[in-house]
């Protein structure tokens, strides 16, 4: 069965919907015959390449709060990530276009090392102070992961590279109904929205396989766990 996941790297709760999803997958008993797919998703494809700005200072100004509310949303992610066990840097960190990962990622799929290199490309942006929108870094993490450093400079370097795939990719989410990520596709019948905790993803894969029917995850479900709309904005849950 294929499990396929629409996400970006600039996510946080795509960072820690994946780690949930993996914990999920551990727990289900048929966990070696899935196969996994990572699909491209940019929340903001219209910011220029090159542009990049502080991650505190652009969530003051698209939600019109002061920059220590701010920080206290990054705080609030940050906590739920390091209860996951992952790494997160709440300053420092920079947001930027991330339409060249996406293309490298594709080459690291056709090479059999997408998931590799999508771990390290999460960890070293929301734990690292390297910053993934420099590309000579993305060289490096290719390298990490497995690639060839020249293959990947190329492909940073040719602008068409891997471009329609990433470009089919959005389609295909977006004539499915995502408009947020992390979006999690099972065997091409059943969705599931946001960052859930482990246990609804081992539920969501038995009744997948099972083939029952699966009740969609609503938008309100997946801004109470966690996800970030096709304008930039994370939801953040409610503290308990």
């Amino acid at each position: 069965m294929r499990v396929e996941i629409w996400s970006d790297i600039a996510c946080p709760w795509c960072y820690v919907g994946k780690a949930r999803f993996e914990q999920g997958l551990a727990a289900f008993a048929h966990r070696d015959e899935i196969e996994v797919v990572h699909r491209s998703f940019e929340l903001d494809p219209n910011r220029p390449k090159g542009e990049t700005a502080p991650v505190i200072e652009s969530l003051a100004k698209k939600y019109g709060r002061t920059v220590e509310q701010a920080r206290s949303m990054e705080e609030h992610v940050a906590t739920t990530a390091r209860a996951e066990g992952l790494g997160y840097r709440t300053d420092g960190r920079d947001v930027g276009s991330t339409f060249d990962i996406h293309r490298l990622l594709h080459l690291a799929k056709a090479r059999g090392r997408q998931d590799e290199l999508l771990d390290l490309a999460y960890r070293t942006n929301f734990a690292e102070e390297r910053s993934v929108f420099d590309p000579e870094v993305l060289v490096d993490l290719a390298v990490q992961a497995g690639l060839d450093a020249d293959e990947a400079r190329a492909v940073l370097t040719d602008e068409d590279a891997y471009a329609d795939d990433v470009r089919a990719d959005e389609r295909e989410a977006a004539e499915l109904g995502a408009s947020a990520v992390p979006f999690f596709v099972l065997d091409r019948r059943y969705g599931v929205s946001g960052g859930q905790p482990a246990e609804v993803f081992t539920q969501a894969l038995e009744q997948a396989w099972q083939g029952r029917a699966l009740v969609p995850v609503s938008t309100a479900d997946a801004a109470a766990t966690g996800a970030c709309d096709t304008d930039g904005s994370c939801a953040v849950p409610p503290q308990a």
